[in-house]
């Protein structure tokens, strides 16, 4: 697909994640997915609520992280996360893979991990955050192929809270790993569209940012140029 078919709001989950993050923050979020056409927001499971209840009678997506941000909670703990999430309006869940236990190379328990959380919310869409800056080019692929094995929708480079986010080389990496079987998305760190375009380009099927209008405008202001 082409720069110019592009559709970048419906590719973008637009999202407020940070801790210092207001009420008032969140609701600009809505309203900007509703002026500038997102699909998709993101933001704290605290205030889903407000988020569910501003988009209603649109077709905005809520989303939520769930074990976030490190993916160290118990299973029981991430599947009662999700459990209230969706019951309260979300069908977006960005799970957090459990890094210590993967890292640890205890597979099968990584793996129920996801797949407890994919069996108690069915319906939802479900990613798995790899948070890859902390791992290994081989805990990488083991990862992708676990979420493959667990039911997840999509495999997810990061939390944007570790010391870094997505790039290139782990989008494609990721792509040709799970090789159709789940979709790859790309966050952390993305704050333009050049950065924007390099992960699209690299197999990358959905963004996740805070920086979601300045992308929008350097994207509009790059079709204007090719005009």
């Amino acid at each position: 697909m082409t720069t110019q078919n592009w559709d970048l709001p419906a590719l973008i989950d637009h999202t407020v994640l940070r801790p210092d993050a207001t009420k008032a923050d969140v609701l600009r979020l809505c309203q900007e997915a509703r002026e500038f056409g997102f699909i998709v927001i993101f933001v704290p499971p605290c205030y889903i609520d407000e988020a569910v209840e501003a988009v209603v009678g649109t077709t905005i997506r809520v989303g939520i992280p769930v074990g976030f941000p490190l993916g160290g909670h118990t299973t029981a703990t991430k599947v009662a996360e999700a459990i209230e999430g969706v019951a309260r309006g979300a069908t977006v869940l960005d799970m957090v893979i459990n890094v210590s236990r993967l890292k640890s190379g205890d597979y099968d328990l990584v793996r129920g991990d996801m797949a407890e959380v994919v069996q108690a919310t069915k319906g939802v869409e479900h990613k798995v955050i790899l948070e890859t800056c902390c791992l290994t080019r081989e805990e990488k692929i083991a990862a992708c192929r676990l979420a493959v094995e667990a039911g997840m929708d999509y495999v997810k480079t990061s939390t944007g809270f570790a010391s870094a986010g997505a790039t290139v080389e782990d989008v494609r990496l990721m792509k040709d790993t799970v090789a159709g079987r789940a979709k790859v998305k790309a966050s952390g760190g993305i704050r333009d569209w050049k950065t924007t375009l390099a992960m699209l380009e690299a197999g990358a099927d959905r963004i996740g940012t805070s920086a979601s209008l300045r992308i929008l405008e350097e994207w509009k202001a790059s079709l204007e140029m090719r005009r």
